[in-house]
């Protein structure tokens, strides 16, 4: 079973409109970034950069952060 497809949490990356945002990242969490970069391209065949991955990583979290969620509800 050593060719199954990891079942990954971040779907196939959309097109979307850019922001940039300049981040500097510790050395551990650039290399976790850079395998889920290899692993990412494994499981869907497309080579993506880290950068590309990474809005979509945020957007997760953020989308299941249940207690950011309620306070951004409260915000407005």
């Amino acid at each position: 079973m050593a060719d199954a497809k990891p079942k990954l949490k971040l779907p196939k990356l959309q097109q979307h409109k850019p922001v940039k945002v300049p981040v500097t990242l510790p050395y551990d969490v650039n290399q976790d970034l850079e395998a889920y970069a290899a692993i990412y391209e494994n499981t869907y065949g497309e080579k993506q950069p880290v950068n590309a991955l990474i809005p979509s990583m945020l957007a997760s979290f953020l989308a299941s952060d249940t207690g950011f969620k309620k306070a951004k509800r409260e915000l407005a």
